[in-house]
């Protein structure tokens, strides 16, 4: 039996175990992961033979070569996982992998969480399926959640499984390419159950430290300038976003009604836009986040920034301390992974007001 079926099988009995564990309600929810998941690995060539074929596409030919350099920088340089995740291509003729549904109650800002075997609880529930992930997300409206759904271009299967590279992100920059793939490794070296904000806020992390790092090697000094731009608008956004969710943090947890808690909600989204708008008068590279505007503002969708982002300070202030060293900064995460989520939060803000001191002290 070879080792990718045999990983197969595991999957499937996995699988099997959740569903006994689990209601038969979820029996076709567990039964579309699996067929999703086999199918990627079946389609999934080694992107040193798709470089060999003579006939294989040119210009996809040179971003994979560029992705043979990244994936061995990767383990080389960020001390990631060396296995043969992204060593294989595969070609979904879809523009997603997954569609991730998010769902937050309509008066609070946390998102619904969803328990399953292995990854444990998350605050999403993915679908390989556009027309199942929307399905479900209108079962959800219907019993009074604010929803987002979201297409994924990438996610990883926690070293379960060799992850292939996909067409759903080959088009990327370089740029996006580089954190994409250094993000989704992230995930093999640490994954703690249940506490997605964890979980992404480290791999954030690892991302921006390794495109960084991948500019630098490469030379590519006007990437490099781009690459400091975008951390630049994104810290912006992500400032912008998190200042109106806290005010509705602070809306939900008021002695205000619902009705006005609904008429002040709403009046925070339409600031939150008309911010945003705003700032784009001023700073006209902020239009490369009008599709994110485009969407309906809700709790959902404004909890999804969050998870990404929450806890990025305490993690970068972890990896300077540890002066950029990433085995010493991934043992460091390991243990604090290990604590009660309590004694966590604690460590991880300790880290932050110790940073902070340290940058006043030096000034």
């Amino acid at each position: 039996m070879s080792l990718q079926i045999s990983r197969h099988l595991k999957l499937v009995i996995t699988v099997g175990q959740a569903i006994l564990l689990g209601s038969c309600a979820n029996l076709p929810y567990y039964a579309q992961a699996v067929d999703g998941q086999i199918e990627i690995l079946r389609m999934a060539q080694p992107i040193t033979m798709i470089i060999a074929d003579p006939s294989a596409d040119q210009k996809l030919k040179r971003v994979l070569a560029r992705v043979v350099l990244m994936r061995e920088f990767a383990s080389r340089e960020l001390k990631l996982p060396d296995n043969k995740s992204y060593t294989s291509y595969a070609d979904l003729k879809r523009p997603f992998v997954v569609w991730n549904v998010f769902a937050a109650p309509e008066l609070s800002s946390e998102l619904k969480k969803w328990c399953f075997v292995q990854a444990g609880c998350v605050n999403y529930r993915g679908f390989f399926s556009q027309a199942e992930a929307e399905s479900y997300a209108e079962e959800l409206r219907n019993e009074g959640y604010d929803v987002h759904v979201g297409g994924v271009r990438a996610y990883s299967t926690l070293g379960w499984f060799n992850d292939p590279v996909l067409n759903t992100f080959i088009g990327y920059s370089e740029m996006e390419l580089a954190r994409l793939i250094f993000h989704e490794l992230t995930h093999q070296v640490l994954y703690l159950p249940g506490d997605s904000v964890f979980n992404e806020s480290f791999a954030t992390v690892v991302e921006q430290e390794g495109v960084g790092r991948w500019l630098d090697s490469n030379g590519a000094t006007s990437q490099r300038a781009l690459f400091n731009a975008r951390q630049g608008r994104e810290a912006i956004f992500t400032e912008m976003v998190m200042s109106h969710r806290k005010r509705l943090q602070e809306l939900f947890a008021s002695d205000l009604g619902d009705t006005e808690k609904r008429l002040e909600k709403a009046r925070i989204f339409d600031e939150l836009r008309e911010e945003f708008t705003q700032l784009k008068v001023t700073k006209s590279e902020f239009s490369s986040y009008d599709r994110w505007f485009a969407q309906n503002l809700n709790n959902a969708l404004l909890a999804t920034i969050s998870t990404y982002t929450q806890l990025v300070p305490a993690f970068q202030a972890l990896l300077a301390q540890k002066n950029g060293d990433m085995s010493l900064f991934f043992d460091a995460i390991k243990e604090i992974s290990k604590l009660p989520e309590s004694e966590r939060a604690t460590v991880l803000q300790t880290a932050v007001e110790n940073h902070e001191r340290t940058n006043i002290a030096e000034r």
